[in-house]
């Protein structure tokens, strides 16, 4: 997290994200994760707005994929295991698949 802040702290002061896309730089595509530092700056100043323009995808499938990482830490202090249940599995392929086709569809619009 206190990496994260200063990545944060170091693209406000430059006044854009630091590190480029090197995907979108040989390709002149979008991945489906360009986007995310501004998504995660605009975060900051609470701002969900511009961080939805910033990234849909990722914004939209944060709170489902933080829900299952604190059940796995859950899961893992109690039990000892990190393992993903089937459902949790299975909701981790869907976001993955909704992920990708997003990445896909983005260079159409």
């Amino acid at each position: 997290m206190g990496v994260g802040l200063l990545y944060a702290f170091l693209c406000r002061l430059a006044g854009h994200p630091i590190i480029p896309c090197v995907f979108h730089m040989v390709t002149g595509l979008y991945c489906p994760g360009c986007g995310v530092s501004h998504m995660c700056l605009a975060l900051l100043r609470l701002d969900f707005q511009a961080a939805f323009q910033a990234n849909a995808a990722i914004m939209l499938l944060l709170p489902l994929g933080i829900g299952i990482a604190v059940r796995m830490a859950v899961r893992y202090v109690k039990y000892g295991t990190f393992s993903p249940t089937r459902t949790e599995n299975g909701i981790l392929w869907i976001m993955t698949g909704i992920f990708l086709l997003f990445g896909i569809l983005r260079n159409f619009a």
